[in-house]
């Protein structure tokens, strides 16, 4: 059955590519809408640039990403060629191939908690869920590929909470590894995830420790390449990425337009020629440090402001509900403009989330909850802080699926249940005419 899931996952994100790609390879902006900065960066990889110029032009080494997607990028331009329909097609297929994949661990999460018919029930959702069909076509980004080595780093965090064996710690620490180098949002759970399953072991009376510090020790032996790279040619120690000073300037920066000025300007280097002209001048690290004071000095002289962008970006994320004003409706260019239909799935969505939550913690106990509710507090977090666009939640979103198909399969359980109940209460019983009983054989004497 889940074969065919995926296949069935994988024909519609096929269909939807190749119907779409072409949009991908617009060549404004040097065709930034293949890859962005990554892929620029992937341009700059395969022309023999190095890991860097993630812009329009040479600006030297950069930090500002998380090496691992750039080179599925930089691979994809090499073979197919830098920006070219082949390459275009390539990578969507990849992405399509992804988004796909994570079926699989969606599937055996949910029956591990669940059971069959929410895991069923989730993995089609997966399938047929408009965001995870539209954004891994329409957005060449690292997301996609973070949010499959989530599912399946949750399947193993489940696994490692009844297990104190010190290779399945460090195949847990070397897969979190892998993901801070593609995606390094997903660190904002992994960590939380991993205390969890320790305390587990703990109750448990299992052995922790040990296998706790192999996992870090993994994770350590698996990003420190990029670390001292980063610390060689940065001349300072950068974990993963150096971009979070911008990130912080772009969404609060005193306009509350859009959830995610990227697009507008004018605190953008690939739009506002000043704000270019400093990152060129500058450089990167100086460049960033620079937004993240700015960024500071904003929300120091207007709390107020920052804590109710704060509450909108909460509102957007469970909701996708930022503004219906004629102004932010009319803008048919942004990528992350409301649509109607956007909206009501979004919040429905999340209101069968904390439902399905809210039934597992009363029918399954905190042990089933518990890595659940972490995903849906700390993966955001960030996002709450800095600036929200539409994809940034799709990495939690098969979680959100999960417990919005249990608590669906669990009512339309509860619903046949009560049926089948009512059909039998008033089913009349069969009145059968009862059994004819023989008579006895007449006896006859011999005076008869």
């Amino acid at each position: 059955m889940i074969v065919w899931i995926v296949l069935v996952a994988f024909a519609i994100r096929l269909v939807v590519a190749l119907c779409t790609y072409k949009d991908r390879l617009n060549p404004v902006m040097d065709y930034w809408f293949l890859g962005q900065e990554e892929g620029h960066v992937a341009k700059s990889i395969v022309q023999g640039h190095g890991f860097g110029n993630p812009l329009y032009t040479q600006t030297g080494p950069t930090a500002w990403f998380a090496p691992i997607y750039p080179y599925i990028l930089a691979a994809d331009f090499k073979v197919f060629g830098i920006f070219t329909p082949a390459s275009c097609i390539a990578i969507l297929l990849f992405d399509a191939l992804v988004s796909s994949l994570t079926c699989i661990p969606i599937f055996f999460f949910a029956r591990r908690a669940f059971g069959d018919g929410a895991a069923l029930a989730a993995a089609w959702t997966w399938v047929f869920y408009p965001g995870a069909v539209y954004w891994p076509i329409y957005r060449i980004w690292d997301t996609w590929l973070g949010t499959l080595l989530l599912a399946i780093l949750f399947c193993v965090v489940l696994r490692l909470a009844r297990s104190s064996k010190i290779s399945h710690w460090i195949g847990f620490g070397v897969l979190s590894g892998i993901v801070a180098l593609t995606d390094p949002s997903v660190l904002s759970v992994l960590p939380v995830l991993a205390l969890w399953a320790i305390w587990r072991l703990h109750r448990r009376q299992k052995r922790w420790f040990a296998p706790a510090v192999a996992a870090v020790l993994a994770v350590i032996f698996v990003v420190s390449p990029w670390m001292i790279r980063n610390a060689v040619v940065f001349h300072k120690f950068i974990p993963i990425r150096d971009n979070l000073p911008l990130e912080f300037r772009v969404g609060n920066n005193g306009s509350a337009a859009e959830p995610l000025i990227i697009t507008t300007g004018p605190w953008v280097p690939w739009i506002d020629n000043a704000e270019w002209n400093e990152y060129v001048n500058l450089g990167e690290i100086a460049y960033f440090h620079q937004k993240g004071q700015q960024a500071t000095a904003y929300i120091k002289a207007h709390p107020v402001w920052y804590v109710g962008m704060m509450a909108r970006r909460v509102v957007y994320i469970w909701t996708g509900f930022w503004s219906f004003g004629s102004r932010y409706m009319a803008d048919k260019d942004a990528d992350h403009h409301v649509e109607f239909f956007t909206v009501p799935l979004l919040a429905f969505l999340s209101l069968l989330t904390f439902m399905g939550l809210g039934r597992a913690y009363k029918k399954k106990g905190i042990n089933v909850a518990a890595p659940y509710a972490i995903i849906l507090i700390f993966f955001p977090l960030i996002y709450y802080l800095t600036h929200v666009g539409g994809w940034y939640r799709c990495p939690m979103e098969p979680f959100l699926i999960t417990l919005a198909a249990y608590e669906v399969e669990s009512r339309a359980a509860a619903w046949l249940r009560r049926r089948s109940a009512i059909r039998a209460a008033y089913r009349l019983p069969v009145m059968l005419p009862p059994p004819q009983q023989e008579l006895p054989a007449p006896t006859f004497s011999q005076s008869d």
